[in-house]
């Protein structure tokens, strides 16, 4: 049998140390990738060969592979500690910044303060103040109440509102307190803004105003708007007056009147009606409707606006002012009378 000394059947016989020397690189090698970046390596070196180097070591590699088993092996790794060490022997001794010990003391607290605020007003300078009064009876000796603002982001119990600010007032064994006042600067002049401490009745006063706003520049009124809207507390400009409307047009068939002219608007109520023209239009009466026209004479065929001895083709004579007694149910009414209506004319005898 042509098979070497303790290999199975089929398995090619035993592996030489060289064939394992080339399995243990690659296992380092794809180790060595999964774990290290090769970007971030100060050492590693890629030259215009296309091969790789370690500028620590001044090693040539062919592959990243070999350039990775070498920073795994013993020369790379005592190359990285000498040079620790050199660096650490020639850098300067810088001294170390000194840092205070805070001792966090552990107090049992009792519970809340009393505290008493207090509204004010300042008539001359209009400012907003605030006069707080906080009562610790049984503070700690040689304690001394402190105070602080706190804007809205630093808290965490409710929700963020740039417009409030917190003020908080702390002493040992009491609880911390804080109060939501308006976030508005504060006018820390000395005599506006104090705090004082009582050590006989055991009372923290504090007394803060508030700064006033500086009043908004004027700002000119916007343009009016396309459809006639204007800005509020901007006075409206008065409205041009309604097109009026034409007058009616004239009545057109089944007038009584067809040849009369048109007749023209009514005139208004304050003037008293023109006189009646010869060949114009009659004026609207003051009541507004036009006057009921007289009816047709019985037995005649002749026409209503038409009178013995007027021509066909001649222009038509106007009819006088509806309204005289005596003249209801005519069919022809004679024409006015002439100039000279005090001469007597003969009348003429009536036929039997």
């Amino acid at each position: 049998m042509d098979r070497d000394w303790g290999a199975k059947p089929g398995g090619g016989g035993a592996a030489s140390a060289q064939n394992e020397a080339i399995d243990r690189r690659e296992r380092l090698r794809r180790l060595a990738l999964e774990t290290i970046d090769l970007a971030k390596d100060p050492y590693f070196m890629r030259n215009h060969l296309g091969s790789y180097e370690c500028k620590l070591c001044l090693t040539l590699h062919n592959n990243e592979g070999n350039y990775l088993a070498h920073t795994q092996g013993k020369r790379h790794q005592t190359n990285l500690a000498k040079r620790a060490a050199r660096e650490a022997k020639d850098a300067p001794i810088q001294p170390q910044p000194h840092k205070r010990k805070v001792s966090l003391r552990k107090s049992v607290k009792i519970g809340r303060p009393g505290y008493r605020v207090t509204k004010q007003y300042d008539p001359e300078t209009k400012q907003r103040s605030l006069l707080f009064q906080i009562e610790y009876p049984e503070i700690e000796d040689l304690v001394k109440p402190r105070h602080r603002f706190m804007s809205s982001y630093e808290q965490r119990i409710e929700s963020c509102d740039k417009k409030y600010q917190y003020l908080l007032f702390a002493a040992d064994p009491y609880e911390i307190i804080s109060f939501k006042v308006p976030s508005t600067e504060i006018d820390k002049s000395t005599p506006k803004f104090f705090s004082h401490w009582d050590p006989d009745s055991k009372m923290f006063t504090l007394q803060l105003y508030f700064k006033i706003k500086p009043p908004e520049a004027t700002r000119p009124p916007p343009p009016p708007v396309a459809n006639g809207t204007s800005a509020p507390g901007v006075p409206q400009k008065p409205l041009p007056p309604p097109p009026q409307a034409p007058p009616p047009p004239p009545p057109q068939g089944g007038a009584p009147f067809g040849n009369n002219p048109p007749r023209g608007p009514p005139p208004p109520m304050s003037l008293p009606p023109p006189p009646p023209t010869t060949n114009g239009p009659r004026p609207m009466p003051p009541g507004g409707s036009l006057p009921v026209p007289p009816p047709p004479p019985v037995g005649s065929g002749t026409m209503a606006n038409f009178t013995p001895g007027n021509q066909m083709n001649g222009p038509p004579q106007m009819m006088p002012p509806q309204g005289f007694s005596g003249q209801q149910g005519q069919g022809v009414r004679p024409p006015p009378p002439p100039m000279n209506m005090g001469q007597q004319f003969p009348r003429p005898p009536m036929s039997q």
